[in-house]
């Protein structure tokens, strides 16, 4: 019978409720295979077996926020009695209320949806976890990257022309502001 309800349809009705998962009691009447009236009766009897940590009723805010925030909830606009809400434990419990075979496989299978649930956001809480690492690391890459294309700009960057030019070339001789030696007369010069 569990093969009949997937984990997956039991997880999608599961709702987050003061801080709760919690199941509804039109959806869990429906999981049941009974009314909602009949499901809240057996409740009902055995009231003692239901503390508030395991059942409570929905406050007016509660429902109203449900009715505009899901439309699987509409009918509840009109009822006048708020819905009661189970936790994974009021779920468990229900299976000793409510004793009919396909309770008992409906009962596993809610578990293993609230199980499945549980594993989920424990993934989720480790991939985070891993993505903040990663990205930790990937924010010191980062700025060693951009080390390197500054590196690589640096090498890009044509130097300035300078007027200096390239090659050999010969050196002028220094002025020397010191005094010439005259020239003697020879006798060449003085013979004419």
């Amino acid at each position: 019978m569990t093969k009949l309800i997937p984990v997956e349809t039991i997880a999608s009705k599961i709702l987050f409720l003061r801080d709760e998962k919690v199941l509804l009691d039109r959806d869990l009447a429906e999981l049941y295979g009974v009314s909602t009236k009949a499901l809240n009766q057996a409740v009902k009897r055995n009231a003692r077996r239901f503390p508030p940590d395991f059942m409570f009723r929905l406050i007016k805010k509660e429902k109203d926020e449900l009715v505009t925030n899901c439309d699987r909830f509409q009918l509840l606009k009109h009822s006048s009695v708020s819905p009661r809400a189970f936790t994974e434990q009021g779920v468990a419990m229900l299976s000793s209320v409510l004793n009919s075979e396909r309770a008992i496989e409906v009962n596993i299978a809610i578990v293993r949806a609230f199980v499945h649930l549980r594993k989920m956001i424990v993934s989720h809480k480790e991939l985070a976890k891993k993505l903040q690492e990663l990205e930790h690391h990937i924010k010191n890459h980062d700025e060693e990257i951009q080390a390197i294309f500054e590196a690589i700009q640096q090498l890009m960057t044509l130097p300035e022309k300078s007027n200096k030019k390239i090659g050999f070339t010969a050196k002028k001789p220094k002025k020397s502001y010191a005094k010439k030696p005259t020239k003697k007369p020879t006798r060449k010069n003085t013979k004419k």
